[in-house]
């Protein structure tokens, strides 16, 4: 039956399993753990988790930067090194 869904655009089983390895190699707690098979329920709570704290980070520093960029001087030397970076 896998064959047949994928003849019609849909993800074989050992595409999905391929895919399930890829993402437990991405997160830092799978690879903490060794390359024992977690459960794809137990992974994808972990990636949404792990995504969760990634905006969270993101968000964090760009608050940071956004104080550090309100106390500095927009013509200084750092506030352009800043910029230039923003711009990469």
């Amino acid at each position: 039956m896998s064959s047949r869904r994928s003849s019609r655009g849909n993800i074989s089983e050992d595409e999905i399993n391929e895919l399930i390895s890829k993402l437990q190699a991405l997160l830092p707690s799978s690879r903490r753990r060794g390359s024992g098979q977690a459960s794809t329920t137990k992974l994808l709570k972990e990636t949404c988790s792990y995504i969760k704290s990634l905006h969270r980070e993101v968000d964090d520093l760009s608050d940071r930067l956004s104080d550090l960029m309100a106390t500095m001087d927009s013509n200084s030397p750092g506030a352009e090194i800043i910029r230039s970076i923003l711009r990469s």
